[in-house]
C-alpha cells in the first residue's frame, strides 16, 4: 500500500514502517556520538534497564540511551498494535526498529506488548528479568494512557483534562482548520480528579516497584525515575493547576514512599521535569499545540530548543549518573531549565497575547509543530518515499 498521513484532530491513525525505523535510527545516531555518562564511573553507569512505557516519546528515547549509549540490556513494556490489513501503530514500528538495531549491535533486547498496569504483565516481567538479565540496576516509569484497569478491583478508570476549582478561558488553536479561537473547560468534579489521579498518579508506579523488589531483582542502589512536565504561567491553569497537575503530584508523594521502601537496597525513587514536546500525549492536551508552536519559535532562534532524545541525554549525564545531579528542592530531577528561562517564557507570554490566524505563521513555528507531530508517526522524514508502494508488515523481533 501508499501510506500517507490520516490525520483527525490530534491523533494519526497509521504510521509508516520505514519513516519510524529512520526516527528510531536518528536518535541511535546522536545517542552514539554524544555519550549519555559524563561525570560518572563505568561502575555506576545503567547495566540492566526496564522501561515501562518504552515505544514512543521519552521511553523510547530513554531505551534508546540505555542501550547505545551504555551498553545496557533493556526490557521494555508497550501496548501497541500490531500490522494487519491496516498498518501497525508507530510504536509498534519503533520498537520493531529498535530490535532491529540492538540485534546488528550485539544488544540485549526484549520487548513485553501487553497491559502494564496488569498484574500478568508485571509478573512476565519479572519472569524475564529473572531468566535474561540479572538484578534491575534502573527502572524508567513513562507510561501515558487515557485509562487505567484496576489489578485488584478490574474498575476502569479514565482520566480527564479540566481544570480545578472554575471554568477556564483561553486561546487555543485548531490544528485542522488553522483557526484560533476561545476555549472553555469546565471545572472537574472530585470524581474526575481522584480518576484521573488513578490512571496518571503514581500508584502504578508503586505497585511495579513494590513487585520487583518483592522477587528480589532489583540491584543494590537501583534508580527509578518517572517524567512529568510543570510548565509555567500559560499552562498552568490546564496543566500543572488542573486535573493533569493532581495526577502529577501524586508521583512526588509515590517518590517520596518509594524512598522510603527501597532504602533497604540503597535504592532511589525521583521524578524528573522534562520540557514540553510535541508527543502523542502533549497534542491531546488543550493549549498545548499553540504553546509549543511558540515556543519552538523561540528556542530555536535562541539555540537551546531540544527533542526528547536530547533531554533524556541530558537527564542520564546531569542526574541520574553524576556525583551532583541537577535537583530541585522538591527532590525532582530537572532539565526543563532552558524552557522555563525568564527571557524565553517572557517571549512566550509576548507572542501569546499578540498571535491571530492571520499571524501565526508569522509570530510562531507551527511548521515546526506540525512536522514533529507528523514525524512521531514516521511522516516528514527526509530520504523516505512515501510514494512507494509497501507492506505494512514488519519483521516482529519481539
Amino acid at each position: 500500500m501508499i501510506i500517507k498521513p490520516k490525520v483527525r484532530g490530534f491523533i494519526c491513525t497509521n504510521a509508516h514502517p520505514q519513516g519510524c525505523k529512520a526516527n528510531v535510527e536518528e536518535q541511535i545516531a546522536y545517542i552514539k556520538t554524544h555519550p549519555p555518562i559524563s561525570q560518572s564511573s563505568a561502575a555506576t553507569q545503567p547495566k540492566n534497564v526496564l522501561v515501562i512505557g518504552c515505544s514512543t516519546g521519552y521511553g523510547l528515547a530513554s531505551r534508546i540511551t540505555a542501550a547505545f549509549g551504555n551498553g545496557a540490556k533493556t526490557l521494555g513494556i508497550c501496548y501497541e498494535q500490531a500490522p494487519s490489513e491496516k498498518t501497525a501503530s508507530a510504536g509498534y514500528y519503533n520498537t520493531s526498529a529498535f530490535h532491529d538495531a540492538a540485534t546488528a549491535a550485539g544488544l540485549y533486547a526484549y520487548t513485553i506488548n501487553g497491559d502494564a498496569f496488569s498484574t500478568a504483565i508485571k509478573d512476565k516481567a519479572i519472569a524475564q528479568v529473572k531468566a535474561d538479565m540479572g538484578k534491575i540496576d534502573l527502572v524508567v516509569y513513562s507510561l501515558a494512557s487515557p485509562r487505567r484497569t484496576d489489578p485488584v478491583t478490574g474498575q476502569v478508570y479514565y482520566s480527564v483534562l479540566k481544570p480545578i476549582g472554575a471554568e477556564h478561558t483561553s486561546k487555543n488553536l485548531n490544528t485542522d482548520k488553522l483557526k484560533i479561537n476561545e476555549l472553555t473547560l469546565q471545572p472537574a468534579t472530585e470524581e474526575e480528579i481522584a480518576n484521573t489521579v488513578k490512571v496518571m498518579g503514581g500508584e502504578d508506579w508503586e505497585l511495579w516497584m513494590e513487585a520487583l523488589q518483592a522477587a528480589d531483582v532489583l540491584a543494590d542502589g537501583a534508580k527509578t525515575v518517572a517524567y512529568t512536565y510543570l510548565g509555567d504561567k500559560l499552562t498552568w491553569p490546564i496543566y500543572g493547576q488542573a486535573t493533569i497537575g493532581k495526577a502529577k503530584e501524586d508521583l512526588d508523594r509515590a517518590a517520596e514512599a518509594l524512598n522510603a521502601k527501597l532504602e533497604a537496597i540503597n535504592g532511589r525513587a525521583n521524578v524528573a521535569v522534562l520540557k514540553a514536546l510535541v508527543t502523542q500525549a502533549s497534542s491531546a492536551i488543550p493549549l498545548m499545540p499553540l504553546y509549543l508552536s511558540i515556543l519552538f519559535k523561540i528556542m530555536k532562534a535562541e539555540g537551546t530548543n531540544e527533542h526528547c532524545i536530547e533531554q533524556i541525554q541530558r537527564l542520564f549525564s546531569e542526574c541520574l549518573y553524576t556525583d551532583v545531579p541537577r535537583i530541585d528542592s522538591a527532590n525532582r530531577y530537572r532539565v526543563d531549565e532552558k524552557e522555563l528561562n525568564a527571557d524565553v517564557q517572557s517571549q512566550v507570554e509576548q507572542i501569546w497575547a499578540d498571535v491571530t490566524e492571520e499571524n501565526l505563521l508569522e509570530l510562531t513555528d507551527y511548521k515546526a509543530y506540525t512536522s514533529d507531530f507528523l514525524k512521531l508517526f514516521g511522516f516528514g522524514i527526509e530520504g523516505i518515499d512515501y510514494e512507494a508502494d509497501i507492506s505494512p508488515m514488519v519483521t516482529t523481533l519481539f
